[in-house]
């Protein structure tokens, strides 16, 4: 019963966090094709739903209808972990962002973030999210073919360059907080300035390379 006890709160958060998380990706994106499409004189995606905004549903079902194709000459068990090894650290980066302060529900009180407040959290964030190189790196090696492996090589080789960038725009942010705690980062911010007026140089370097950390629009040329 302990043992249920603990690990109920826990699978719940995980669920919640990760149904908001990927629906916010979804949204995300659309917003994204409808950004691309006004700036081209495109109408962008327009047919399922009002004004489009049940694009994502209809994407999420044509990715589980999809006919999975695995070319003959891959490596069928590394070639199906590949995109795992990309997915999994990406997700659970989140485990320890503290969404908010703790909560009480009947004379009990739950934090709202999953794993531990870490005093490492912005290092744990860094690290993780830098996981990711080994699942494109191993999509290249499986598919067996030298153009693949090309194009993986190219992708990590601009990931891997941009994490530089990434670490020092998020490095004045630690200095200003005096630590890596990120609950300690987020309330030093509740009673002034946010970060982000200060360190307004440190913040354009982090975004810039956020998006080619993630390979998105104009960093998308490797794949």
């Amino acid at each position: 019963m302990e043992i249920i006890n603990l690990l109920l709160p826990a699978v719940i958060k995980i669920v919640v966090v990760l149904g908001v998380l990927l629906t916010g990706v979804a949204y995300t994106t659309l917003a994204e094709r409808k950004v691309s499409a006004y700036l081209q004189d495109r109408v962008g995606p327009n047919r399922v739903g009002p004004f489009g905004l049940l694009q994502p549903v209809a994407d999420g079902i044509k990715f589980f209808l999809k006919e999975d194709i695995t070319p003959k000459r891959a490596y069928k068990a590394t070639y199906f972990l590949a995109p795992l090894c990309t997915l999994i650290p990406a997700l659970i980066t989140f485990a320890v962002i503290p969404f908010g302060e703790n909560i009480s529900l009947g004379g009990k009180s739950y934090r709202l973030w999953i794993a531990e407040n870490m005093d490492l959290g912005l290092v744990y964030l860094l690290a993780v999210s830098s996981l990711g190189v080994y699942g494109i790196i191993l999509a290249g090696l499986s598919s067996n073919n030298k153009y693949s492996l090309l194009g993986s090589l190219r992708s990590v080789n601009q990931v891997v360059s941009y994490e530089v960038a990434l670490g020092l725009g998020i490095l004045p942010i630690a200095l200003s907080s005096n630590g890596f705690n990120i609950d300690d980062i987020v309330k030093s911010q509740q009673n002034g300035l946010w970060f982000v007026v200060p360190h307004f140089v440190a913040f354009v370097i982090f975004l810039a390379a956020m998006f080619a950390e993630t390979n998105r629009l104009p960093f998308d040329l490797p794949e």
